[in-house]
């Protein structure tokens, strides 16, 4: 294996929906038959895959076996991980994430395939993993550093860096089942992150800890990934695993569909769920009630061409028409742009530049138009959020609100970098040469 740690070859995981147990005795005994004959498992000649919202009959070779329901949680799954190296794995709800890392564990075994894996694992799979509920926090420490193989005089020396890093010393000696899930992640990170095993799998520790332990954790990820520790982790926060991975793996029902940089998988992901919503002409049902309402949204290029697709270097105009029933004291909008990480990059509002021309709008309807100039966000796909708002309403504080309005995307095709230029913004600086 060489320097690499983790190698997974053909690796698939079967499971039988509705029932309790991999296979019935009439299987085992199919399976015996076919094993003493020279022939392959029977049972495993599925074509299904795992899809959270169809329900699909198995396809076995006999009809007397065609409507048992089998599913593939992972089918041909082949890769390695290199010794240091930090891997992400993405992919939607039920795509086999946990599932690969149970295996990985060894908290469950493949159906085919193999994995070899070369140094101790350390895994957090879940909230409280490996803790015993009627044990403290104290005796839980000892208990999962046993558990991963470290010494009595070990687990002692890294005790008070793990209780100061979780940051509940004052419920140290109270029993872990009543923790609340925040404070069961705390511990459970810090004991997994302090004892330094050479392989760490983290699914989703991130989720329940607040932005502050949040922090932390990314914080202890990146040094542990610095130490040369090899670390597998999953997430739905791409921002996270844009940060701390070098390489990852989208997963789409159970298999495979893409491996590679860090940069290019989380792309396609994002590209992929927001196939739906790329739309560049939006029109919203009317309604009544509402004292000013957004009825029509397009994205055009200075040629007042509808597209959702503009380059770094042209203007893009977010143009709306609204209708306003009746003035409404304090009205203002306001303009909010969101990158595919859920990060928040640009916002606008009415009372940018001058007065806000929006407060006691007399009725009737209303063009609005506003140029985001060329060269202000880098590439990559936005959501537009539209907010239409006044604290002196008597009806109600938000008047208008659509969270995701419409998206775009930008590519930079002109300069050097393109699309390889990094942060949030496109903007190009001139260098001036003076000599002294």
């Amino acid at each position: 294996m060489s320097d690499t740690v983790i190698q997974v070859e053909n690796l698939s995981k079967q499971y039988r929906l509705g029932i309790v147990g991999a296979t019935t005795i009439s299987d085992d005994i199919r399976r015996y038959w076919a094993k003493i004959r020279g022939k392959d498992d029977p049972t495993l000649r599925i074509g299904q895959v795992n899809t959270l919202n169809k329900i699909q009959n198995s396809e076995f070779s006999s009809d007397k076996y065609r409507n048992q329901n089998y599913v593939w949680a992972l089918k041909d799954i082949n890769f390695e991980v290199k010794q240091g190296e930090v891997l992400g794995i993405i992919g939607k709800n039920g795509a086999g994430k946990s599932t690969l890392l149970k295996i990985l564990s060894k908290v469950t075994g493949p159906t085919t395939g193999n994995v070899k894996v070369k140094g101790r694992i350390a895994s957090l799979l879940e909230v409280g993993t490996g803790f015993h509920g009627e044990l403290t926090g104290r005796e839980n420490i000892f208990l999962n550093g046993a558990i991963l193989g470290m010494t009595k005089a070990e687990i002692k020396g890294k005790f008070d860096e793990i209780v100061d890093f979780s940051g509940i010393e004052r419920y140290i000696d109270t029993p872990v089942k009543r923790y609340s899930s925040g404070m069961y992640v705390r511990l459970a990170f810090a004991v997994a992150a302090h004892l330094e095993p050479e392989i760490l799998i983290l699914d989703e520790v991130l989720a329940v800890g607040d932005a502050e332990f949040q922090k932390k954790c990314l914080g202890k990820i990146g040094d542990a990934a610095k130490g040369g520790r090899t670390i597998i982790f999953v997430s739905h926060n791409i921002g996270a695993i844009r940060q701390l991975c070098s390489n990852s793996i989208l997963l789409t029902s159970g298999e495979i569909e893409a491996q590679g940089t860090t940069s290019e998988i989380c792309d396609l992901y994002l590209n992929k769920t927001n196939i739906s919503e790329g739309k560049a002409e939006i029109k919203f049902q009317e309604n009544l009630n509402k004292e000013f309402q957004l009825l029509v949204l397009k994205l055009m290029n200075k040629e007042s061409e509808i597209i959702n697709n503009f380059s770094c270097d042209e203007d893009i105009y977010i143009d709306m028409i609204c209708v306003s029933r009746k003035p409404v004291p304090g009205l203002y909008g306001a303009l909010l742009i969101y990158n595919n990480d859920g990060i928040h990059v640009l916002m606008s509002d009415t009372f940018d530049i001058g007065e806000n021309i929006f407060d006691k709008l007399s009725s009737g309807n209303y063009n609005i138009r506003i140029k985001i100039p060329s060269r202000t966000l880098g590439h990559g796909s936005y959501k537009v959020m539209i907010n239409f708002t006044s604290s002196q309403s008597f009806n109600n504080f938000w008047i208008d609100t659509h969270e995701c309005a419409a998206s775009f995307r930008i590519d930079d095709i002109t300069t050097d970098r393109g699309n390889h230029r990094a942060g949030y913004f496109s903007t190009l600086l001139k260098w001036e040469t003076n000599k002294l």
